[in-house]
């Protein structure tokens, strides 16, 4: 029996390999993690991550041939592959400080995969890392192997948040990377022959090495770009009487561009978009390719604008001033269907609006009281580091009050900020909210 090893239990590892274990009976899948809290929650019945259809896959296959542990040596040991999916925050000291991608933790598993095996892997790259990455991981392999042979692939995983199941079955495509070697294109094949159980040979690009890592990069900072595009193109249209849905809906029509990730919003959020945008401009610095990294700058320019522009318009829309008053959040995770809260456009308009003295009464279906406190109390890029080397105790303030009801967020509000796209603030009674906000003026 193949036996398949990852390492990280989080929004990328747990649902990818649930799938794998789904569509592939005949191996044994084990997801691996040092935080027992996070293994416990996989193991009970309710799961750490919202993510529609994921609680039905992981309860069919869970103890049969999908095994969640915090024994990571013993299945690294014993695994035929391994995939990594540890965290790659964006540096907040040293050489590339606010731009560059930490490898502190992969560095860390790459030495321990090294040191507890005692048979050859492949170990797959899961996390985004920066290209050439899988260069500074074979070079620890390799010096630390005692004869082992370690090939390594990337294997850059392309899900949305919210639909990250839908996408696992359906995928667009599947990208393998590997060296041109022998080795190397037997390892590629390996790691095709599993997604080939449900995914048709066609959607499987294998390329090289550096292909894979960069393709991630390029796409999260593709999909950023159109978002500040048509950011951009909304402050336009209300500057000139334009409606910037009218104006969407006429670009998408053109097949060339096509109408996804076209809805003007507060800004793109994430794990990824920015944390990859800020990776690849520092890619580009270190290549000397200014001109490049200032595009993609660019990119993360106008998505700081579209927030900022966003409370300045909340704040001149009350005379100037929001101190005292009460403003509703409606949803505070990045995108709707999930509970990520990692840097969702939310934080910094609630920062923004309790810079102003506002007081806050945040509902989101999915975020827990405790996460949206913890978030404001959070430095930026904190988020994406282990929950033990976040603050123990979040700061509680005094502004801000989160309830599990929109209707109890907006009574006696003053307004409305729409901060998430969940469908049930579609379908509130707004003659009953303007009622409640009349009554709150």
């Amino acid at each position: 029996m193949v036996k398949i090893c990852c390492i990280g239990a989080g929004y990328v590892g747990g649902p990818t390999m649930a799938v794998i274990a789904l569509k592939c009976p005949e191996i044994q899948v084990a997801v691996v993690d040092i935080a027992a809290p996070r293994i416990n929650a996989w193991n009970s019945e309710h799961l750490p991550i919202y993510e529609p259809g994921l609680d039905e896959v992981v309860k069919e296959c869970r103890g049969r041939n999908l095994f969640f542990s915090t024994d990571v040596e013993k299945h690294v040991a014993e695994s035929d592959i391994v995939f990594v999916s540890v965290n790659t925050p964006t540096k907040t000291q040293g050489l590339g400080a606010g731009k560059a991608a930490d490898l502190t933790y992969w560095e860390s598993a790459a030495r321990m995969i090294a040191d507890v095996s005692k048979s050859d892997k492949i170990v797959v790259e899961k996390s985004t890392v920066p290209v050439k990455t899988a260069e500074a991981i074979e070079r620890i392999l390799t010096h630390n192997r005692k004869g082992i042979n370690f090939t390594i692939l990337s294997n850059p995983e392309f899900l949305a948040e919210g639909t990250a199941i839908k996408d696992l079955f359906n995928p667009d495509r599947v990208l393998i990377g590997g060296r041109e070697t022998p080795e190397g294109q037997k390892a590629i094949h390996a790691l095709r022959d599993v997604y080939a159980h449900w995914v048709p040979v066609e959607r499987i690009l294998c390329t090289n090495l550096w292909s894979a890592e960069l393709s991630k990069l390029a796409a999260n900072a593709f999909l950023a770009q159109r978002i500040s595009s048509v950011n951009a193109i909304s402050a336009l249209c209300e500057a000139t009487g334009a409606d910037v849905t009218q104006v969407s809906h006429a670009i998408g029509t053109d097949s060339r561009i096509g109408p996804k990730f076209l809805n003007a919003s507060v800004g793109f959020g994430g794990s990824c978009f920015q944390k990859d945008l800020l990776n690849l401009v520092y890619i580009c610095e270190c290549n000397g390719l200014p001109e490049v990294a200032n595009y993609w700058k660019q990119v993360i320019k106008v998505n700081d604008y579209q927030k900022t522009r966003f409370v300045n318009r909340v704040v001149s829309s009350m005379f100037n001033t929001v101190s005292g008053k009460k403003i509703a959040i409606l949803g505070f995770a990045f995108k709707k269907d999930t509970g990520d809260t990692r840097e969702t456009p939310a934080i910094d308009v609630c920062k923004g609006l309790l810079g102003d003295k506002a007081k806050l009464s945040v509902f989101d279906p999915q975020v827990t009281e405790d996460q949206i406190i913890r978030d404001l109390s959070m430095k930026k890029f904190d988020w994406d580091h282990p929950a033990h080397l976040q603050p123990l105790s979040p700061t509680n303030n005094k502004q801000v009050t989160v309830v599990w009801d929109a209707y109890e967020a907006i009574k006696d509000a003053h307004g409305i900020c729409i901060l998430t796209e969940w469908d049930e603030f579609k379908k509130l009674d707004y003659k009953k909210v303007c009622y409640a906000i009349i009554r709150g003026a």
